[in-house]
Formats: C-alpha cells, structure tokens, sequence
C-alpha cells in the first residue's frame, strides 16, 4: 500500500515535471518567437526609408550626371587635345573630332601674321578680348531681329560660341543648342582660355570647299604661308568666313565683287581703328593687289555672283560663320579628300594694340 502510494506520487511528480517541460518549450517556440517576430518600430522604418532614398538619390544623380555630361561636356580637354577636321565631302556636313596627337598642318598663332589675326577678330567678334564667352548686346540685337523675321535668321555667335559649336556641338540651329552652345562658351572662357580657343579657331574655321584652317586659306587663295599674310589678305579671307562657299566667288573670276571689295574695305578701316595697322598702311591695304586679282577695278561696276543687300562685314554682323551649302569654287592640292582629316591652323599672337585697348586677358 505505501509502494502504490509512492509510485503514484512519482508519477504525479512526473506528470507535474512533464507540465512544466512543456510550457517552457511552448514559450521558447511560441512567446518568445512571437516576440521576435513583432512589426518593426518607428525607429526601424525611418532608417529603412532613409537608406532607401540614400541609394535612389545617388542613382538618380549618377544618372543626372551621365545625362550632363552628354549635353554638356568637358571642355577641358580642349588643353591637351587638338581639334582635327573630317571633310565627307562636297555639300555633306564637316566633322570636328579631338585628337590626342597634333593634326598634320596645325598652325600656332604664333606663325600668322598679326594682321591676318586682327582681320578675324575685328570683322567676327570685336570684343573677343573683353568679353566671357558671349556678347550680351550683340545678342539682344539678333533676339529682336529673329523674332521679327520668326526664325534664326542671326547667330551673334562670338569667336568662343562658333569653337563650343564646332567642337563639341552638332550643327542644328535649335533654341536647346543655343542654350548649350551659351553654358560651353561660359566653360571655355573659363577652363581654356582665350588663346587656346583662337588658336583652335584659327585651326577648324572653313574658307571654301574643302579648305580649313589659316594655312590651307592662305595656300589656297595666295600661295603663301599664315605668316605672310598682308593685311588686304586677312581682310579678304574674314570677309569669307560668314560663307566661304558663297563669297570665294571673287577668287574664281579674278577680282572682288562689289559686295566683297566693300566689306573688306570695312574690315580694314576697322583694323586701322583697332591699330592693327596705321592709317598710312590703311590707306596703301586699299590699293593693293592681291595675287588672283586681275584688276583693282575689274569688278567696281556690276553685280557678282555673290551680290546681296548685305552690309559690310563687322564686329556688329552677327554671323555665326557657319558656311553656306551653295557655291563651289575650284580646290588646290592643299582641299581635303573625302572622308580625311583635314589640314588645320594655330599658340601666341604677341601683344597688339587691339588687346591693349579692348583689356588683354591675363592667359595671353
């Protein structure tokens, strides 16, 4: 009888020990699993939220930045890289590409003659030496004149403009390329410097079909070196440059149009002003013959083949220098081949009067 009541207080005990086994285990797998598996706090969904905007901020700008880079790029390569040409052929649009190498006939500034320079700046961007990338009063004249006329009828391109397009820009005349061709120009200025862009301008600028760059011009229409360039000459080849095509018409037929020997008397009466040259050289550039010319007065009277209402070429012209797709003209041993990197021209110019007067920027 106490055996039996022995055993049945073991197996009280046991069923009891059993009982309480099994809440433990229970609340091993099921209270505390619960507990692990409340929804995270407050605290937990804000650094959640944060380091999710974390990473879709940083794609989002990395994606802003390619997208920037695409539209705007860095022109700072222009320091240590050349600009060189590819011509693909009569009436196609030209390609302006950087090479790391130096293309074959790129001209330092220093090996064109001062005057030939002068010619330049004076007839296409007056205040190069002044201004940050852009004339502000030169394009508030052609904002007016193209909203009247209801198209893009007038660049007010300066010399920085024309190389942000050429180089880093496509050839369309949109409002958006405007815009780009403005914040490159800014670039420029900024990061390069005024002789790299005129040397680079000097080395990409179009002078007729096929010819690009000063030492191809100057090879072309006087059989002559950059360096040797009178003023008359210079003169003649910026009168060229709002549309070489059109206006190298007075090289094919041996004298200047009336259109042309007027500009380029402007554009040496504005050389004189600049003091790019004196008045007596003023006065004798207005006789002098040039090589092709068969006759001072050969074309005095009579319309040319490029006659238009247009006035002379100056600072206040606005043209973009971008050629026209009309006119020919016969090409020299010195025109590019289809498809092939293209001659070019431009280092320092030395100090001129010109500079002096418009403020010489500290980089030349």
């Amino acid at each position: 009888m106490v055996l039996n009541k022995s055993m049945q207080g073991h197996r009280g005990s046991s069923q009891f020990g059993s009982r309480s086994r099994s809440k433990s285990l229970f609340r091993k797998l099921f209270l505390r699993g619960n507990r692990v598996r409340k929804s995270p706090g407050f605290g937990s969904w804000v650094a959640l939220t944060a380091f999710l905007s974390v990473v879709l901020s940083s794609v989002a700008l990395l994606g802003g930045y390619q997208v920037f880079r695409a539209e705007f790029p860095d022109v700072s390569e222009l320091n240590r890289r050349f600009p060189a040409v590819i011509y693909h052929g009569r009436g196609k649009p030209f390609e302006v590409t950087l090479r790391n190498q130096r293309p074959a006939g790129w001209t330092p500034l220093s090996q064109i003659s001062r005057v030939a320079i002068g010619a330049v700046i004076v007839s296409e961007d007056w205040s190069f030496y002044s201004h940050k990338g852009y004339d502000a009063a030169a394009i508030r004249e052609a904002i007016v004149e193209d909203l009247e006329k209801g198209s893009f009828v007038r660049g007010a391109s300066t010399l920085t403009q024309q190389v942000a397009k050429n180089v880093f820009l496509e050839q369309d005349k949109t409002l958006w390329r405007k815009v780009r061709e403005f914040w490159i120009a800014l670039e420029l200025e900024e990061k390069v410097g005024k002789r790299r862009i005129l040397e680079s301008y000097f080395n990409i600028a179009e002078w007729g079909e096929g010819i690009f760059g000063i030492r191809a011009a100057a090879r072309h229409y006087f059989g002559k070196s950059p360096k040797e360039l009178s003023a008359r000459e210079g003169a003649f080849l910026a009168m060229l440059l709002p549309s070489p095509k059109k206006y190298s018409v007075s090289h094919r037929q041996g004298g200047l149009t009336r259109y042309a020997r007027r500009t380029v008397s402007s554009i040496l009466f504005k050389m004189s002003k600049a003091r790019y040259i004196s008045q007596s050289e003023y006065e004798g550039a207005l006789n002098q013959r040039m090589a092709f010319e068969r006759s001072l007065a050969m074309s005095n009277d009579g319309p040319g083949e490029d006659e238009t209402d247009e006035q002379p070429v100056g600072p206040d012209a606005g043209s973009e220098g971008a050629p026209d797709s009309d006119g020919a003209i016969d090409r020299s041993s010195e025109t590019a081949s289809e498809g092939k990197e293209v001659e070019t021209s431009a280092e320092a110019a030395g100090d001129v009067d010109h500079e002096r007067q418009m403020g010489k920027p500290s980089d030349l």
